[in-house]
């Protein structure tokens, strides 16, 4: 995956990621969406034959959005080794039945 900043102010962030679609970018969306210093945040993928997607964001100003896009890929790692943990109990339990 290969990310390339597109516009980047202080309270403004467009990076365009290469190699990825809808999968990563609508949970990097939500996970931003759940931050309150995040004005808006959204992603567009400008073609379904072109391997990349184009991520906005914007701050309320209160932290640059790099920031935010940081603390929200913290969040999505730790919502995967969550769900990780849950999916290995689950099979284990449903292996015993």
């Amino acid at each position: 995956m290969k990310v390339k900043v597109l516009k980047r102010t202080s309270d403004e962030l467009k990076i365009e990621v290469e190699g990825e679609g809808h999968t990563l970018c609508n949970v990097l969306q939500k996970a931003l969406l759940e931050d309150d210093t995040i004005e808006m945040a959204g992603y567009d993928v400008p073609h379904p034959l072109v391997d990349s997607a184009i991520v906005y964001i914007r701050t309320k100003g209160k932290r640059k959005p790099e920031a935010a896009v940081k603390e929200a890929t913290k969040k999505i790692l730790s919502r995967n080794k969550e769900f990780r943990k849950s999916f290995k109990k689950a099979l284990k339990d449903w292996q015993r039945k």
